[in-house]
Order: structure tokens, then sequence, then C-alpha cells
């Protein structure tokens, strides 16, 4: 029986009905321990009476609650309150998939708008061994800003082994045998043929159900009619569809050549991944981009680059305040979903820059800039700003404000707001109303969550960020004292507890502190960040980071940071700390689609290309990761480990002496002497490999563990590497994440010992 609204499960009270599918009757509901609003979705009784079906639900259940991606519906928990069993999952509105398809098909560019994610959140579910099985226009939905969500992801596998047992049918959805061979599941206008005749189905049927839905996003119609469900399920296994370009002279050819592949009917004969899908059409897009040039391309449009305001105060130490502010309303507008922001590490280059708008534009691939200035007289503040059109340098809008620091907050959320309703009247032609004030407003609000309300400590909290941006031991320091006096005037600041976190979580990281006391100070800093505000986006971000560093808690730390990609979407810093997850964990092309995307949000940073050649080289893709690694080091020429790493690569694509000479030029003595290692005994130069390990024992055994065991593995000396594994996992080295991907541990992959210690460190293959 359906659950009337106000029924209590645990601690989550139904709202109303949102449907019902094969796997039970689904249902919006509060949790009111955390506030929120979700999903919840109450399973059929005979799942929940069958333990063998119950235990394979809940395998099932764990795989896709470990999807970490912002295109797939995320899976929180699985609940069981006085026998009645449910899931709990993210709660998405909007729009499906269906309802925007349209009579004579949608415009190109918005096809590939669709189908790029779609195709991202395949790519990530398919890497971990998750088919979809059920995938259509229906399971798909935009949400209200604009974002491709695929739900149900993975529950038709689930349903497979729980429901069809049972002969149940999805509600919603079409089903029947189509051979004597049992039941089928899926919807019969998306199924693969081999889906149709009950064969085994893998990745490549989803590709077939892309197809369909390609083909009916170009056209508004689909690639196999008929007039019963029977009579479609014979076209897809007997039928060629008309090509797109017969119906649709507009599109062009390489879209139709995609469609066409993934509706081969063998399996063989299609994409054989996802990412080959995905490339295709993300290539598609490039081209179709280069082709316009009289507008910006599809990455630039409603995209901004906030650039460090200019200080122009009398003294010379305000310059803290006017990087503060800038820094703040970046790191808003940057939680605004629909804006794409240049993170700060690409756009505080240009601090003092004398480019003009159309190079830093250029540069930083935005369509807007905004830029600023602050005088800073005792407690007045002038606060100058406009929003500057890149392609014609034309003021979009400005202002200027003389206020208190008392008023500071309403001047920031002003600023932040105008942006957004100035950015989406000229990019995206929204009229700029009374509703889009509010609803700028109201989103601004939203992203600002968890910043304190003295002023005062607001002033010390912009001058601790200045110090923790700078990143040596002493500034740390005096950033952890000055947010320490923050705290003192306003300890309800979310924000200050979570910087705080991450401070202690570098000291302790980088040996400034014990690591184990740096991390438990780390820990309890963030958890009361979350206590104050549970929707902070840098507060999961911090905590993910400490539960993949130091507690190897994975599983934890997916949650954490599917979390924080929910709250900050457009926040380079949670992306790339998902991308290093992702690699640590060995998901090696979502780890490389994240850091592209990191790279898309901060086109400057080093460190993004560098993990981007780590995740390139583990991937044996050696000439994309020698040229992600070169950008690196062009943006930042003595970046530590990077010249050992691009050794490496060239010693992997046979070039010995290159390798030998860059890693001899490596500034890190202990990397420099990793590389050397391994690059000696593979060019066959036994003394001179053996003479730099040595020097790598002696003078980093308490800090490189982790790498002594990887050069001794590379040389073969599995017991070795086994002994110095061992003392990695003691000294708690952070090295030892990087060990599941590693290209050296070859010989140590087939010894019993391997697995048990992946095991040890949460890693299991």
């Amino acid at each position: 029986m359906p659950l009337p609204s106000k029924t209590r499960l645990g601690t989550y009270e139904i709202v109303g009905s949102l449907g019902a599918g094969g796997m039970g009757e689904v249902y919006r509901a509060k949790d009111l321990r955390l506030g929120r609003d979700v999903a919840v979705k109450v399973l059929p009784a005979g799942v929940a009476s069958s333990p063998d079906r119950l235990a394979r639900f809940e395998r099932e259940a764990r795989t896709v609650a470990g999807l970490n991606h912002p295109n797939i519906v995320t899976l929180f928990s699985v609940e069981d309150e006085e026998g009645v069993r449910f899931l709990t999952m993210e709660l998405v509105e909007g729009q499906t998939l269906s309802d925007l398809v349209t009579p004579g098909g949608l415009p190109v560019p918005r096809i590939l708008e669709l189908a790029i994610p779609l195709t991202d959140a395949l790519v990530a579910a398919h890497e971990r061994g998750v088919i979809h099985r059920d995938l259509k226009p229906g399971n798909v939905m935009v949400t209200r800003d604009g974002r491709v969500k695929v739900l149900d992801f993975g529950l038709a596998k689930i349903a497979e082994s729980a429901v069809a047992e049972q002969g149940a049918t999805m509600a919603a959805t079409v089903q029947a045998p189509i051979s004597g061979e049992g039941q089928v599941l899926g919807t019969i206008p998306y199924m693969a043929p081999e889906q149709l005749r009950g064969e085994a189905v893998d990745a490549r049927s989803d590709l077939f159900a892309l197809g369909i839905m390609l083909y009916e996003l170009a056209t508004g119609r689909r690639p196999f009619a008929g007039d019963t469900s029977m009579d479609v399920g014979s076209a897809i296994l007997r039928d060629t569809p008309a090509p797109l370009t017969r119906l649709r002279a507009d599109l062009p050819g390489e879209l139709e050549r995609i469609v066409s592949r993934c509706l081969e009917k063998s399996p063989e004969a299609r994409f054989q991944t996802a990412l080959e899908a995905n490339n295709e059409l993300r290539a598609l897009r490039r081209v179709l981009d280069r082709g316009t040039s009289e507008k910006p391309s599809s990455e630039s449009v409603a995209s901004i680059a906030v650039l460090p305001f200019v200080n122009r105060s009398r003294d010379e130490e305000d310059e803290y305040f006017s990087d503060g502010l800038a820094d703040e309303l970046l790191n808003v507008l940057a939680k605004i979903r629909g804006l794409r922001v240049v993170a700060r590490t690409s756009s505080f280059q240009f601090k003092g820059s004398k480019d003009d708008v159309a190079t830093i534009g250029k540069k930083l691939d935005v369509a807007t800039l905004l830029e600023g200035s602050v005088r800073k007289a005792g407690n007045r503040v002038r606060i100058s700003v406009q929003l500057v059109s890149v392609s014609d340098s034309s003021h979009i809008w400005s202002e200027t404000y003389d206020r208190t620091l008392e008023d500071i907050f309403a001047v920031q959320d002003d600023i932040a707001q105008s942006v957004v309703k100035e950015l989406r009247a000229t990019l995206l032609g929204e009229v700029p109303d009374s509703d889009a004030s509010g609803q700028a407003k109201a989103e601004v609000a939203k992203a600002a969550k968890g910043r304190g309300t003295d002023p005062e400590a607001h002033r010390l909290y912009l001058l601790a960020r200045y110090h923790l941006a700078r990143h040596t031991r002493e500034d740390t320091e005096k950033g952890v004292e000055y947010v320490k006096q923050v705290l003192a005037l306003d300890p309800e600041s979310a924000l200050a507890w979570a910087g705080l976190g991450r401070a202690y979580a570098v000291q302790g990281d980088r040996g400034w502190l014990p690591v184990a006391e740096g991390y438990r100070l780390a820990r309890e800093s963030v958890e009361r960040a979350l206590a104050l505000e549970p929707g902070l986006a840098e507060a999961h971000t911090a905590l993910g980071w400490i539960q993949m560093t130091f507690d190897w808690d994975f599983p934890g730390a997916e949650a954490s940071y599917a979390r924080a990609l929910e709250l900050a979407p457009g926040d380079e810093e949670v992306i790339r700390g998902a991308g290093v997850l992702a690699l640590t964990v060995g998901r090696l092309e979502a780890a490389i689609e994240l850091y592209r995307l990191a790279l898309e949000k901060d086109p400057l940073s080093a460190a993004s290309s560098m993990n981007l050649g780590t995740a390139l080289y583990d991937s044996e893709r050696f000439a994309e990761a020698e040229a992600a690694t070169r950008k690196a080091l062009e943006l930042v020429p003595q970046m530590v480990a990077a010249r050992s790493q691009l050794a490496i690569i060239l010693l992997a694509m046979g070039r010995g002496e290159e390798a030998l000479a860059e890693g001899a030029r490596e500034p890190e003595e202990a990397f420099r002497l990793w590389a050397l290692a391994i690059i000696h005994h593979a060019l066959g130069r036994r003394q001179e490999s053996d003479a730099a390990l040595r020097e790598l024992i002696e003078k980093y055994e308490a800090d490189s563990a982790s790498q002594i065991a990887e050069a001794h593995a590379a040389r073969a000396e599995v017991e070795e590497s086994f002994a110095w594994l061992e003392r990695a996992h003691k000294q708690r080295d952070g090295g030892v994440l990087s060990i599941k991907t590693s290209r050296f541990v070859g010989a140590l992959r087939g010894d019993p010992r391997w697995g048990a210690f992946l095991k040890k460190i949460g890693l299991e293959e």
C-alpha cells in the first residue's frame, strides 16, 4: 500500500509520492537528521523478505553507491526500519529527457550539451562494472539549472536478481519476454538486440540505448517503430533506421556516423566503451565550435574570471583585504550552477598584469572578467567593481560602494547577485526582471552559507586566507593563529572551522605537526564546521581529503566528495580532489575526465596538469602524459616531482637518455634519487641504480618508504619491496595511496601478499 504523507521511516518523513518502479514505490521525503529533501524508494515485500534476494540486492547497492559522478544520481543508503527496506538517494527535480524531445529534433549544440554529460555518466559507471540496462529518456533528468542526471543507475541490474524471479513488471515500463529464456528486463523501444533475445548484456548494450536516445533527440522520433511492443522488438532485431541526414539535412555527417555505430546490431561492431563515444562527441563539439567564430565557444558561455582586486589603500598591508574580497566573490560564484568560474590559481596569476582584457580573456577562455579596486581607511571602505565583456572590452555593469566594514557582507552579496543577473541576461538572454533578481538573490544566499557575521572576525579571516594561500610553513602557522582569533570572536563561523581543518591537515601532511595530531585536529575542526552548516561544500571537501589521505576510508571519501560536488559543482578544488580519489582507487578514466574538467575551471593550474599527466601515464597514454606534464613545467618550472614524472614517462616511451637528463634536473632530491634508481636499472646500469637507491634509503627512509618500495619493485626485488610497503603502512605514508595504479609493481601483482596488502589499506582489487 502507498505510504501517506507524514509517515515516518526512521529519520525520514514522507512528503509525497513521486511514482512507482520495478523496485517499489518512490517518495519525496525529508531527512530530519540533516534537514534535506531526499528520494526514498521502498522495496517490494518479496525482496525484503527473502534473505538471498536481499543479500544480492545489498551487494549490488554497495556497488551503485560507490558511483561518484556529478551526472549520476547519488545513492545515499540502504535502510531497514521495522522490516521496511528502503533506499535513500539524491532528490533530482527538473524535466526528463522525454520532456525535451521536440518534433523535428533539437539543435545540434543542444544535442551535444545533453549527450556529452550523459556519456560522462556511462564512462564512470561502466568503469566500475555497473551497467544501467534500462537507459531511456525517462531515466535521464535535466535539472532546473541544466545539469544532466542519470537516474536508477545500476538498479536495473539489482532488479535482475531481485525482481525477475517474481516475473514482476516494472511500472511505466513495457516488459515482455522476447524469447523463452526467461524474463527480459528493460524498456523495449530502447533495448539492444542481445537484450531482447535474453542473452548476456554488457556495457555495449547501454551504448545501443544511447544511440536510440541520440537519434530521438536529433529527429524527434525513435529509430525503430511498430504498433505493438513485439513489432518494435522485431524492428530492433531486423531493421536499419533511416539515416539521420536524410531526415534532417542540417545535421553533421559525423553525428550520423556516431549514432549509426551505436546502433549496430552486433555488439562487436559498436563502440566498445562509452569513453570512445564520449571522445567522438567531444571531438565533434570542438569542430563545430571552431566553425562559429562570431560567438563565444560553448565552453565560454556564462563564464567569468574574477581578477584580484587592486589595493588602493595607503597601507600596503591592506593587500590581504583586496585579495580576500575578490577570492570570496570567486568562491561564491563558483557555487552558482550554470556559471563557469575560473579558479583562483589561474585568475590570480594576472595580479599586477599589464595584459589587456582580450589577452586575459583568451588565456583563461572566458567571456567576461570581473575587475575591481578597494580603498580602505579605518572603518570605511570604497569598493569599485566592473563586469567587462572580453569580446569588445565594454562594461556590462559597474558599481561603486562607499560603506563601513559593518556593511561588507551586504556589499559582497550585492556584487555577486548583480554579476549573476547580468551574466545571465547578457550571455544567456534571460530577461533581467524581478524574478531573475529574486532567483539570483536566493542562489547567492545559498552559496554564501557558513560565513560568520562579525566584521572584525571577517577582516581577520581574510588575513588568515591570505597567509594560508602562500603555502609556506611560516605563513601556514600565521594563518592558523589568525583563524583561531576569528573563532574567538565568532565561534559560529563554519567557513573558519573548515579553513582551520584544511590548515591542520596541511601541517600534518607536510610534517609541520605530528601526522596523527595534525589530522586529529583537522577532523575535529571539520566536524565542527559540518555541525554548524551541514551544507558547506568546503567542509565536505576537507573531510573527504582527511578520509582519503589519513583514514584510508575510501567509501567515506567517495560520499564526502559526492556531496561536495553536489554543493559546488564548479569548484576546481572539489573536482581535483575527486580526481585524486578516483586515481587512488584505480578508476583511471574517471580520474582523467575529472582532471580535464578541473583544467577547464583552472586552465593555468600546474597541479591539475601534473595530476592529469600522472593519470594518463598510469593509463599508458604516454604521449598525452608527456604533453600534460610539460604543461605543468611551463607553468611552474621548479615544480616538485614534475621533472621526475616527465623522466619516467620518457623512459616508458623508450627515450632513456632523455629520461636520465630530466631525472637529473628534478629539484627535490628524494624524487630525483627515486627516478634515477628506476631509470638506471631499466637501462642496465646496475651500479648507478644501486647507488641512487642506497642514497634514497640513507637520507629519506623516514619520509619515502613508499617510493623506496616502488623502486625495489621496479628492480623486481619483491621481498624488499613488500618490506618497505609494510613500513609505509606503519608510517601512514601518503605515497602508498598511489601504489594500486603504479606501473612499477608488476613483479608484486602475482604474489598473494599483494592482494592482502591492498586490502589492508582499503584498496582491494
